[in-house]
């Protein structure tokens, strides 16, 4: 497998500067990853090194625990979207997830979802996978599936990060067409070996250079 085309090449912490966006953008660019992951603060700056060339910017909404209302988040993925990104990565609402109110978590994924799609990009459900208890991991599933996302993605990386283990139960929970990212805590190229072979399509990493063996 072309590893390199798994790798949502990822800076979410606060040192992030835009020179690095623009590094990184290159560095995409050159070692073909899928896109560059990185703060909503910074997709315009993005697009505009880009400045026309073919590269997914994708970025985060909610991010990291998910506690913004939906409405504001609708509003975080409208912004992003205009500014150019591609894909969102949006974290459900975690007190919600605490509560088990799963009414509250499928409007919310829905409206995420729809505003998404409306503008023609990617949406990626981030479920948190590390804090799930009991039946919560096929319920969430299951709402994904009802509305439609394009991916689901375990893991933020602030409360533990992807497993193999994770990565097959959440792909025999979801239909074909939903796509997984594994994120969190990759950091050598035969974890991403197991998570590709556990069914990940897509990996978020900072290092990707690491993976790559370069």
């Amino acid at each position: 497998m072309e590893i390199a085309s798994y790798i949502d090449h990822t800076a979410l912490s606060t040192s992030v500067r835009k020179e690095d966006v623009r590094r990184m953008c290159d560095e995409a660019l050159e070692h073909g990853f899928a896109s560059v992951c990185i703060p909503p603060y910074f997709v315009k700056n993005a697009m505009k090194h880009l400045d026309g060339r073919r590269l997914k910017v994708s970025t985060v909404i909610g991010f990291p625990f998910g506690f913004a209302a939906t409405f504001a988040k609708v509003d975080e993925i409208k912004k992003v979207v205009d500014d150019g990104a591609s894909e969102v990565d949006a974290v459900i609402n975690l007190s919600a997830l605490a509560e088990n109110d799963f009414i509250y978590l499928r409007n919310e994924i829905d409206s995420m979802t729809q505003i998404t799609h409306l503008h023609g990009k990617q949406i990626k459900i981030i479920l948190e996978t590390a804090l799930l208890q009991g039946d919560q991991l096929e319920k969430l599933c299951a709402l994904c599936a009802q509305t439609g996302v394009d991916f689901v993605k375990t893991s933020t990386g602030h409360a533990g990060g992807a497993t193999p283990e994770v990565v097959r139960a959440m792909r025999k929970l979801l239909p074909p067409e939903i796509k997984i990212k594994a994120s969190g805590g990759i950091k050598t190229r035969q974890q991403a070996h197991n998570l590709i072979d556990a069914g990940a399509d897509r990996l978020g990493t900072s290092a990707a250079f690491a993976i790559l063996e370069l």
